[in-house]
């Protein structure tokens, strides 16, 4: 079966895009996903994502993503910012269009475009409470500047959920990790029992952070919108970065703008490509 795709990345947080509007999902899509996202075997992604038909009112659409080991994630910034620009690209109806709404597995997400392909995004409220992530052993919370023994070690870690879960821990010098080596002791860490995601991050200022992020599923990426957010949540409630001022988060594959609005908002704004269309025999 020939299978048409866009491969699409967001500060190389890169995807295999799927227009699943009118079929749906395609059929072993966990399967399909591991095939696909293999690199140097296939097309080579972060994992895939599908755009599927709207499930609320007013949305352009549904976002479902699923990673580079066929497991499914409820949210992905950069994702859903190259969903919105795909849209804006290839539906008619989103063409011109400054405000879409899209549907995730952790609610509707507003996204403005900001031009050339640049796109601002709601993501919701943040929470720092255990049953929100979840997480197990470590209190009700709020988990800020818990202890975490993981790797050999311990550490201090704020848990965040922005949708997703996430571990946050702050490090001297994050090029210097082996990232290889303790990032899998903290997603398989038996507190996380949905498996977490985790950040770490150099503070170059209180308005500039510098971060490598250990993905669930898909192992260290070269960037992921929701641990941008999660992690300047995460310093934001320990009082490293001030509120309501936009923190610029460095990442391998480019920068993201986050800002933490009252309520424990979070808004994030960052850039899309699209890498390449083709077509695949599945």
């Amino acid at each position: 079966m020939k299978l048409n795709f866009t491969k699409m990345q967001g500060c190389a947080n890169d995807y295999i895009y799927l227009d699943c509007r009118t079929t749906g999902l395609p059929g072993e899509i966990e399967a399909l996903a591991q095939k696909l996202s293999a690199r140097h075997f296939s097309i080579g992604a972060d994992g895939i994502i599908c755009i599927c038909a709207p499930q609320s009112s007013g949305a352009a659409g549904m976002m479902r993503i699923f990673n580079a080991d066929g497991s499914e994630g409820k949210m992905c910034g950069n994702g859903i910012r190259c969903v919105a620009q795909w849209l804006r690209d290839h539906e008619p109806a989103c063409a011109g269009k400054d405000r879409l709404l899209l549907d995730t597995l952790s609610g509707p997400k507003l996204l403005r475009w900001q031009g050339e392909g640049r796109w601002q995004v709601e993501m919701g409220q943040y929470s720092a409470m255990a049953a929100d992530l979840p997480a197990e052993n470590m209190g009700p919370g709020p988990l800020v500047n818990c202890t975490l023994e993981a790797a050999g070690k311990s550490w201090t870690v704020t848990c965040i959920s922005v949708g997703n879960p996430h571990c946050v821990t702050v490090v001297e010098d994050v090029d210097a990790l082996e990232l290889e080596k303790i990032g899998p002791a903290f997603e398989k860490h038996p507190n996380f029992p949905q498996q977490v995601n985790t950040e770490f991050i150099q503070v170059l200022s209180p308005t500039h952070l510098k971060m490598r992020v250990w993905e669930r599923g898909s192992g260290e990426t070269w960037a992921c919108g929701t641990g941008a957010c999660a992690s300047v949540s995460a310093l934001t409630e320990q009082g490293i970065c001030p509120a309501g001022e936009k923190i610029q988060v460095s990442l391998r594959g480019g920068d993201l703008t986050i800002q933490i609005l009252p309520g424990q908002q979070v808004l994030m704004t960052g850039p899309t490509e699209t890498v390449c269309e083709g077509v695949t025999e599945v």
